[in-house]
């Protein structure tokens, strides 16, 4: 039996990791960060990368993993809050909040892209919605599968951006613009999940500060992974109005690494010429721009605008 959804068991042990690292305490709770920031972008570079697909895989096995990554959040926020009221906030639970907010990006915001293309009001659609609620990020869904998903790699887009913007400012703009745009397309259902939101919000104050402040600080660090993705996935890249969508719209990335532990997004071009397509049945574009290295290794890359720049337009050159 050819189980080709073996090496994308390797994702669940960020959130597994953050989650036992939460039950012991102390300085183990770095360990998600040491590990997603300091050991996976040099792993990345080792694994190397691969052009191998097998889009006509049987998937069950494949949709387990990425149920299972959306709800392990739910019981990272528990365990989360559950430390914060034992230990309060000081530097170990800080580096908890880090990990928590690393692992949720990572791993289940990354679910909840994938799930929120299922059926609307389906068990894997609400299983994303879960994941985003615990970031703060209900509004995502909407946004995304109405506004970005019409007009990816296009100026009117909030979470596309073109060549020389900063990782810094378009985490800035990108946010309220996507807001506008959810609520542009379904106004009642926007409105009615920041509601919800707020309230959670209003109920962790009246249960201590510190409970809020850990809550806002990982949704805070999930949202800017999400947003580090968005920037990545179009950067330069811009089409017209009126300009059919093709591959070369969406930068690609086959390093092994991030592509198993991220469930396939790193094959992006493929993801948005069918959105529908689950993730262990997208495949590679030779006409997509490929990205100069994987997304771990994408991340200190954005954070040296310049450096950044430079590669990313040499790359894209590269790949004309």
């Amino acid at each position: 039996m050819n189980q080709r959804w073996l090496p994308h068991l390797w994702g669940l042990a960020t959130p597994l990791i953050t989650l036992f690292s939460l039950y012991v305490g102390g300085l183990w709770m770095a360990t998600t960060t040491i590990l997603l920031l300091g050991i996976y972008p040099f792993l990345e570079i080792l694994l190397g990368r691969s052009s191998s697909t097998q889009p006509l895989q049987e998937g069950r096995a494949h949709s387990f993993i990425a149920h299972l990554h959306a709800l392990l959040p739910i019981a990272l926020i528990g365990a989360l809050l559950w430390r914060i009221s034992v230990d309060g906030l000081h530097v170990p639970t800080l580096l908890a909040v880090l990990s928590v907010g690393l692992s949720n990006g990572a791993s289940g915001i990354v679910a909840a892209h994938e799930l929120g293309h299922r059926r609307p009001r389906s068990f894997s659609w609400w299983c994303a919605r879960l994941s985003l609620f615990s970031v703060l990020y209900l509004h995502f869904t909407t946004e995304h599968n109405h506004t970005h998903h019409k007009h990816w790699a296009r100026e009117v887009d909030p979470t596309s951006s073109p060549w020389g913007r900063s990782i810094y400012f378009h985490f800035l703009q990108t946010i309220p613009r996507q807001i506008k745009g959810a609520y542009t397309a379904r106004p009642v259902d926007t409105r009615n999940v920041l509601v919800l939101e707020a309230v959670l919000l209003i109920a962790l104050f009246a249960a201590g500060w510190p409970l809020l402040a850990a809550f806002v600080g990982q949704a805070v660090i999930a949202i800017y992974l999400l947003e580090f993705v968005n920037y990545i996935q179009h950067h330069g890249l811009n089409r017209g109005m009126d300009e059919r969508a093709n591959a070369s719209h969406a930068w690609e990335s086959r390093h092994r690494l991030s592509r198993w532990t991220l469930l396939e997004l790193p094959l992006h071009p493929s993801h948005h010429l069918k959105s529908s397509t689950p993730y262990h049945r997208l495949t590679v574009h030779d006409e997509a721009p490929q990205l100069p290295a994987g997304y771990y290794g994408m991340f200190w890359l954005t954070l040296l605008p310049p450096l950044f720049s430079r590669m990313m337009k040499r790359q894209h050159e590269a790949s004309a």
